[in-house]
Formats: structure tokens, C-alpha cells, sequence
């Protein structure tokens, strides 16, 4: 598990950093806010995948996981955080205006959500399972 949350800290951070061009606060916002609003929005991913993975693991681990179960496990926390990713898009877009797509996000049609934060939460997740994966030899191939 210490794998896998070093991953998705650095899979999310960096990610954070490459898609903030898309978001409103990188044309209006400060410095400070900018850096702020990173670390903020990292911070949240690390808690929704906490909470994604132990969503999996109520639903689908057993006593011998990650060696049993893996991949059930990891599927359902994908699904868990890209869920959970386009409801709070949508109320933090939509309906609190908390923060705002810049133009050149691309929306995700009959969502009506970007695209790049739905990918972050199927992309990020998966590597870091993935990395795991390979990198303990007990786990199934």
C-alpha cells in the first residue's frame, strides 16, 4: 500500500501540474494561489484514492490481498474515483463555481465535465497499480 500511495501522490502531483493550464487559475490567479490550489487539489486526490481503494477493498478483497483479488480490487477503485471525479467536477464546476475550466479544457460530453481530470483518474490509478504489480513478485502476472 506504501507503493501504491507514493504513486498516486507522485502520478497526481505531477499530473496536478501538467493540467492546471486548463483551469481558470492559471490565467486569474496568483502565484501563491496557484501553488496553493496544486498542493490543495493533490492533498484531495490522495483522499479519494484512499477512499476509492478501501471502497474496493470492502467490495472485493479477501484476507490474501493484493496477492488474491488484485485486479477486482483495482477495477473498483478506478471506477470509485472516476465516479466520485465526475460528481465533484460537476458541483464544483456546475453548481458551487468553485473553480473553472479555462477554454481549452476539453469537455466530456453528456457529462458535461473535463476531460483531463476523468483521465487523470483512470490513467494515475492504473500505473500505480500497475507499478506495484511489477514491482512485488508475489502479485499474479
Amino acid at each position: 500500500m506504501r507503493r501504491y500511495f507514493v504513486c498516486i501522490a507522485i502520478g497526481n502531483l505531477l499530473w496536478e501540474i501538467a493540467h492546471f493550464p486548463l483551469y481558470a487559475l492559471w490565467s486569474t490567479g496568483t502565484l501563491a494561489k496557484q501553488v496553493f490550489a496544486i498542493a490543495h487539489c493533490t492533498a484531495g486526490d490522495l483522499v479519494i484514492a484512499l477512499c476509492a481503494l478501501a471502497l474496493g477493498l470492502l467490495a472485493a478483497g479477501d484476507t490474501r490481498w493484493p496477492v488474491a483479488g488484485f485486479a477486482r480490487v483495482a477495477f473498483l477503485a478506478v471506477i470509485a474515483g472516476v465516479g466520485y471525479t465526475i460528481f465533484s467536477e460537476w458541483l464544483n464546476v456546475e453548481v458551487r463555481k468553485s473553480w473553472a475550466y479555462s477554454p481549452a479544457m476539453p469537455i466530456v460530453p453528456f457529462l458535461g465535465v473535463g476531460l483531463t481530470p476523468l483521465l487523470q483518474w483512470v490513467l494515475v490509478p492504473i500505473a500505480a497499480f500497475l507499478f506495484v504489480r511489477r514491482a512485488n513478485s508475489g502479485f499474479p502476472r
